[in-house]
């Protein structure tokens, strides 16, 4: 489709590394309060249950920011939420760790959960705008950075603590570099809009087709709002029990543990920076079908693996089958004729709702049925993924008739 009054390609390069850095920024602060949970948990003096309440709460306040950043975002522009989340998550990411209590922790954690939901569209929605103004597949490259951010911020906490640094210095520090890359990226981030108007049919059938495009589009939201379900779920599964997997069913070293999950991080990550172009030329619904069949069979080599080294082959190939997966569907979300960034929210918010919810799902299976039989509910999800790929095929519009 041609963009009318796109940007020069200068200003295009620049709004898309522009949404870059909120992409690192907001895997810069997960990735290190991933790092720092135990400390939270210690300084708490809190159970296992009690910080799983504090990261349900968390939760709660990202899918909160979601859906109040779908607003935002169609009145003040895409890229505006988006630096508005770095600057929140700037302010936000310090203050649980320094809580002593539990009720000011909750507080804190739901103050950084909203900052969390804020950038987590914001980013996504700028992100579709970008790539609609470049008219090629970037989106997986976006979530590519995304990655980097989470592996930069974890390195930095593992860093910290085998030299003894405190969290106290650790903490603002990385506050301090997501305001840098809030500071180099703003300019630029404010120049990004997103439409608010849906698209109607005009003509003496207008009101008719448009009663009808939107019920259309009512069923394909969702479906895309599934899809994000089924994915991050299966995404989650991997992010959060391969390690457990490797050692309950393989019996692995904890170094061989931590292999598996490297496996399928590296590997997805990888392929977040590679498949763009292929999705360009073999189209997203290809992309949905084989990475689902890529990720079905390496979970199948997982489930059926008796050695360490061919589970670890199949997290690597589940994660490259994955990586192009989840941008495509936000991808179609956002150029779906008549959505914008609420619609968005609501995809992104049904995916966030697996991954709060898929960890508790797979391991009441693990205990119910044993950790490997566990891993047939992300098959039978990946299944249906594949079943239903040609979802994200383009379709064209109904031409109104005078």
């Amino acid at each position: 489709m041609e963009i009318s009054n796109s940007p020069a390609r200068g200003e295009l390069t620049r709004r898309r590394r522009a949404v870059f850095a909120a992409f690192v920024a907001f895997g810069l602060v997960l990735g290190s309060w991933a790092a720092h949970l135990p400390i939270l948990k210690s300084n708490l003096h809190a159970s296992t249950s009690e910080l799983g309440i504090i990261l349900l709460i968390l939760g709660g306040g990202a899918f909160f920011g979601m859906q109040a950043s779908g607003y935002a975002a169609n009145k003040f522009g895409s890229g505006k939420v988006a630096a508005i989340g770095s600057l929140a998550l700037s302010v936000t990411t310090v203050p649980p760790l320094f809580c002593s209590t539990w009720a000011s922790a909750a507080i804190a954690s739901l103050a950084m959960g909203i900052s969390v939901g804020i950038i987590e569209v914001g980013a996504n929605a700028a992100a579709v705008e970008v790539e609609r103004e470049y008219q090629r597949p970037i989106m997986s490259s976006f979530h590519g950075m995304f990655s980097v951010g989470s592996v930069l911020g974890s390195v930095i906490g593992a860093g910290a603590f085998a030299l003894n640094i405190s969290y106290r210095f650790t903490l603002p520090t990385v506050a301090l570099m997501v305001l840098i890359l809030l500071v180099v990226s703003a300019k630029t981030l404010m120049t990004i809009q997103t439409d608010p108007t849906p698209q109607v049919v005009t003509g003496s059938t207008a009101t008719s087709s448009r009663v009808q495009r939107s019920n259309r589009q009512t069923m394909q939201l969702i479906a895309y709002g599934c899809l994000a379900f089924l994915l991050l779920l299966t995404e989650g599964s991997a992010m959060d029990w391969s390690s457990l997997h490797a050692q309950e069913h393989l019996d692995a070293t904890s170094s061989g543990a931590a292999l598996a999950l490297a496996c399928f991080v590296s590997a997805m990550t990888i392929g977040r920076f590679t498949i763009d172009r292929l999705a360009e030329r073999i189209g997203p619904a290809r992309i949905l079908r084989y990475g689902s069949a890529l990720s079905i069979a390496g979970l199948i080599a997982v489930f059926c693996s008796p050695v360490l080294p061919l589970a670890c082959i199949g997290w690597a190939a589940m994660g490259l089958g994955l990586s192009g997966c989840v941008p495509q569907v936000f991808t179609a979300t956002g150029n779906l004729s008549g959505s914008n960034a609420k619609e968005l929210a609501r995809v992104v918010g049904a995916g966030y709702i697996a991954v709060l919810a898929g960890p508790a799902i797979i391991g009441w299976l693990a205990d119910q049925f044993g950790i490997n039989n566990a891993f047939i509910l992300p098959i039978i999800g990946m299944v249906i993924c594949l079943v239903s790929a040609n979802i994200l095929e383009p379709k064209k519009e109904p031409v109104a008739t005078h």
